[in-house]
């Protein structure tokens, strides 16, 4: 019996170490470099910031590169300041000519560069969030990908620019991004278009013009009728002459 009863001890803490292991796993694989567009509509300008969490027990974080599309580049960025955190914008010849708002654009803002001085360094159990504002944005669904390098004061380089596939666990690393939608002018057709129909409102006005006369001279029928009941039964209480 006894020899039993350790047996199931052991097993239930074994599946208890394996159950701690894996919600550590998840909450790990969890925790990654992301963006957050606050408007992702085509052909519109958007503010974007990036979440980057310190994942290392022993060394801070000092510097994160993020790099910017070059088959759809920004033709504007600009960079909201931090303290304690220098930003560089780097800007490079693209590799072919790009369309831009109809504007032909052979250079642009291709990375982002933050640099922390020490007292602002991402420490254990911290994060920090950065900001850009970017435009134009390309067509509705665009997928913009934005690799990041995050570098740690002991010297290691964490490079988050593993694609995501749809249907497929994530990577390990991936790639911050986010998928563009429809401009704000066809974002309003649906609402045009449910004015122009809403457009035959006068007619309906018009049918309830119509109910209402209806009521109207069905009241005025009962009005009449009442008259005449009341006329007949005065009639009928006045004494005949004669009599």
């Amino acid at each position: 019996m006894k020899t039993s009863f350790r047996r199931t001890l052991k097993t239930a803490c074994a599946a208890t170490m394996a159950a701690g292991l894996l919600a550590f796993g998840v909450s790990a694989a969890s925790a990654h470099v992301h963006v957050n567009p606050d408007d992702p509509a085509a052909g519109g300008y958007t503010h974007l910031t990036f979440n980057v969490p310190n994942e290392s027990p022993t060394a801070k974080t000092n510097k994160l590169e993020v790099s910017l599309p070059t088959d759809t580049p920004f033709n504007s960025v600009s960079v909201k300041p931090l303290d304690g955190w220098k930003a560089e914008l780097i800007t490079t010849t693209l590799p072919k000519p790009v369309t831009v708002a109809g504007t032909t654009v052979t250079k642009a803002v291709t990375s982002v560069v933050w640099t922390a001085d020490d007292a602002h360094q991402i420490g254990q159990n911290e994060y920090q969030a950065f900001s850009i504002s970017v435009g134009v944005l390309p067509d509705a669904g665009t997928t913009i990908t934005l690799p990041a390098n995050q570098s740690y004061t002991d010297g290691t380089v964490v490079k988050w620019d593993e694609k995501t596939v749809q249907g497929q666990p994530e990577p390990e690393h991936p790639a911050p991004s986010f998928v563009t939608t429809a401009n704000d002018a066809a974002a309003m057709a649906p609402t045009s278009s449910a004015s122009a129909t809403a457009v035959p409102a006068p007619a309906a006005a018009k049918t309830s013009g119509d109910g209402g006369s209806t009521a109207g001279w069905f009241g005025l029928a009962a009005g009449l009728i009442g008259l005449a009941a009341g006329v007949t039964a005065l009639a009928r209480t006045r004494p005949a002459k004669g009599k």
